[in-house]
Formats: structure tokens, sequence, C-alpha cells
């Protein structure tokens, strides 16, 4: 495993942005839900019409952490963009004042290969999107333990593990302090192309916590979501595929 590795914005455009707009789907998928209870018509859209498409939950209590055995259960078929299955906490506009802030860690995959890559990305107010390349060149079976929480004893500060080990330093959020829902998602972005890209990941004992040093809980109480062209498929309460159609 090649730890601590970071590529560079530029290489990683794609990947740069992968929760930005993970707040705003959810949101849609909420306004969606309480237009179609009010009788109200809902345009569907087509998959690959929109920038992003997503298949997860999200918890309903804010927490310090998140974690869940993640597996690649088949290998990412990437026409435009990039796939991506993650977990994590915060996104577009939540930190305190507004801005984008986030930590995220899971698969990724990209045009041109069928080989998963393991990351983290961290967002902090007011800077750019920093993707930290962990391990590359996964086989499809690839499973890990991933977690994104709260460090105890340190509001604020956050650290990646992967199968219980830290792969990054302590990261400081400023303001996170068990203010943001958890989230577990696969992810497709099409590179504004239109592309309908192709995966499947199996999350496994997706587990929160309510504050650093805590013991960890199922995550049972969550609201799901899914864009048109990808479906979650939930064997348990716990458990669940997030696929392409």
């Amino acid at each position: 495993m090649r730890s601590g590795r970071s590529r560079s914005i530029g290489a990683v455009s794609a990947v740069s942005a992968l929760l930005s707009n993970a707040r705003r789907a959810a949101v849609l998928v909420c306004l969606a839900a309480f237009a179609a209870a009010l009788g109200a018509p809902v345009a569907e859209a087509a998959c690959g019409s929109s920038a992003y498409a997503y298949a997860g939950v999200q918890g309903l209590q804010a927490s310090a952490g998140i974690s869940a055995h993640m597996q690649v259960v088949s290998p990412p078929s990437v026409f435009s963009g990039h796939v991506a299955a993650w977990v994590g906490v915060g996104g577009q506009g939540a930190s305190a004042d507004g801005r984008d802030e986030w930590i995220q860690a899971g698969f990724s995959g990209f045009a041109g290969t069928s080989m998963t890559s393991l990351y983290y990305e961290v967002v902090r107010p007011g800077e750019q999107p920093r993707y930290t390349l962990v391990d590359s060149d996964l086989l499809v079976g690839t499973s890990r333990l991933i977690t994104v929480a709260e460090i105890a004893g340190r509001p604020n500060w956050w650290r990646v593990k992967v199968d219980g080990r830290a792969v990054s330093e302590p990261i400081l959020l400023p303001g996170s302090d068990r203010r943001w829902q958890p989230m577990a998602t696969g992810e497709s972005w099409g590179g504004n192309s239109g592309a309908c890209n192709g995966f499947r990941y199996r999350f496994d004992g997706v587990r929160t916590t309510a504050r650093a040093g805590a013991s960890w809980q199922a995550l049972t109480e969550t609201y799901s979501f899914q864009d048109d062209g990808y479906r979650l498929e939930r064997p348990a309460p716990a458990s669940f595929v997030s696929r392409s159609v």
C-alpha cells in the first residue's frame, strides 16, 4: 500500500469535486419525495443527464464518524469522468460560515482502466479539494474496512483509517465537531458528457459513533437516495449494494 501519496488537483480534476454536489443530490431527493407526497409532478431524468448521480444512504443524526466494510463487486466501467464509493461527512456549504467543508474516503475508478484506487479527500473552508491516493491497481473482490472519524479528545480533528490503520495525519476541519450527518454512497460523474458510467460496490456493517471515543453502532436510521440509472439494494439495515443499472 502506497500510503499518503497525493496527486495534483489538475491530474484528478474529476475527483476534486467528489462530494461537492452530494448534499445537493440528497436535498433534491428529499424535495422530490415531498413533491410526490403533495401530488405534484416530478420530472424524470435519464441516466447521464446530470453531472453527478448517486445511490446511497445518509444518517438522520449528526455523528463523529462513519465506518464500513466496502467491496469492489465489479470492475468500474467509466466512459467519461469517474466513479466512486465512499463514506464521509460534510459537504457543499457545510462549514459554519456556509463554505464547502468535508472529509471522505473510499474507492475510485477512472476512464481508461478497469482497476480501482483507494483514496481520501479533504476540503477545508476556502481551500481547494485535496485528493490523496492511498493505494491503486485494486482488483475486483478487494474489500477494505474504511473509517472516517473524529479523534477522541481533539474536537474538530479527524483521521482516516483503513483496516484499522491510520492512513492520514490528523486533519483539522473547523467547526465540524458532531455537526454533520454521515453518508455512504456510490457515485458517478460523467464529465459533463452525458455518459452513464458503471459500478457495483457493496457496503457492509455500516456504523457510526455519536461522539469521538464512544462505542460504534449500526447505522439504521437513514434516508436513502438513488438517481436515474443507479440503484440501491439493501439486504439488511446496515448493509447495501450501490450499483449502476
